[in-house]
């Protein structure tokens, strides 16, 4: 995107504005001042705190994300570009006392498929290129941790991810691993959005009892709950500053513009029938297991009370299915009546050809 010269530098429209503030609410934006210790990059500090090492006597050491919203919709963007191809990039920041502080993120021009990405040799020269670039301009955060996509199978790290975490965390500790959705994103309307560190080889962790319960497709399932418990997820919040304003219009003006002209039911078409598809396996494994337990004699509750049953967790998806299929249907129902309606009512109203029309058929 160009900022000036090929592009018209004007302020969102007031429906644009809305959305930009609807999207600033969903997700939970904080506003503090430019002036604020959040914009300062202090290399004394942050060397004594690389010095210190802390993190690595406490493998939770890391608990939380202060993100910055310009950083989230650069990620969203390229996720969403990257439609069902999985796409990567870089974040950049600091750090204060177990948070990591994401300033900025640029892409990668890496090789990505549906179900993986990695980078390759061309990546490595322009991610060194682009920070010694922008510390020449005064950007002195450095890479903090890596981001890539899931499109349409949820926030968490396959057995690749964590091989790749955990060999950033080897090599470049502090370091974060950041996945976004950039489907369900579309679809439900808020981020969805995971961030994750990797533990050490050999250490075991204490056991967490059931996390939240989160959609992830059937054939990937296997996947997910191998690697569970080699990393654990920080909790994210996001800031803005008012400085920030001007860059996030011109950004937004972009995102707008793409999410208007199009349309979630039909870019999601896809990853609808195959959620629909992977809903009835699960119901048809989950009546597999109830009705070999029955035939056994009774049905046998899972040992832990907390554990939801196969059978839940299948309601919990198709309700999860259903309202992301109400929200498109609502989205398109207010485009027709905000763009096709308008627009033929206002044409109506000021054809000249309109008056002698109607004349003309009265008269008939």
């Amino acid at each position: 995107m160009e900022v000036s010269g090929g592009m018209e530098e004007a302020g969102p429209s007031a429906a644009g504005k809305m959305a930009m503030d609807t999207f600033m609410a969903e997700n939970a934006v904080a506003t503090v001042e430019a002036a604020d210790a959040l914009y300062k990059y202090d290399s004394a500090q942050n060397k004594a705190f690389m010095d210190a090492e802390e993190w690595r006597n406490d493998p939770h050491y890391f608990k939380n994300v202060k993100m910055s919203a310009l950083a989230l919709l650069k990620m969203v963007m390229h996720a969403r570009k990257g439609g069902n191809i999985e796409v990567m990039g870089l974040m950049q920041g600091k750090f204060e006392d177990g948070t990591f502080i994401v300033m900025d993120a640029f892409p990668l021009p890496v090789a990505g498929t549906e179900t993986r990405v990695s980078a390759q040799e061309e990546a490595y020269p322009f991610m060194i290129s682009y920070l010694e670039t922008i510390q020449k301009v005064g950007r002195l955060e450095n890479a903090v941790g890596w981001y890539h996509s899931h499109p349409g199978y949820g926030c968490w790290l396959s057995g690749i991810d964590v091989t790749t975490q955990r060999l950033n965390q080897q090599g470049q500790d502090p370091f974060l691993s950041v996945v976004i959705d950039p489907t369900r994103t579309c679809t439900a309307g808020k981020v969805e959005i995971g961030a994750f560190r990797t533990y050490p080889d050999g250490y075991k962790p204490p056991d967490e009892g059931p996390s939240e319960y989160q959609t992830v497709p059937l054939d990937k399932i296997e996947d997910f709950g191998v690697h569970a418990k080699s990393y654990y997820q920080l909790d994210i919040s996001y800031f803005k500053s008012s400085l920030d304003k001007r860059l996030l219009e011109l950004l937004w003006n972009k995102y707008w513009v793409s999410t208007m002209s199009s349309s979630p039911i039909l870019a999601n078409a896809g990853f609808v029938s195959g959620q629909l598809m992977d809903l009835a396996n699960k119901l048809q494994e989950a009546g597999g297991k109830m009705g070999g337990s029955r035939s056994a004699g009774s049905y046998t509750m899972p040992e832990k009370k907390k554990e939801e049953t196969p059978l839940a967790k299948c309601c919990r998806d198709g309700q999860k299915i259903t309202i992301e299929m109400v929200n498109g249907v609502t989205a398109e129902v207010i485009k027709d009546l905000v763009f096709n309606q308008a627009i033929a009512s206002v044409g109506t109203a000021t054809s000249p050809t309109a008056a002698p029309m109607e004349a003309a058929a009265a008269a008939e």
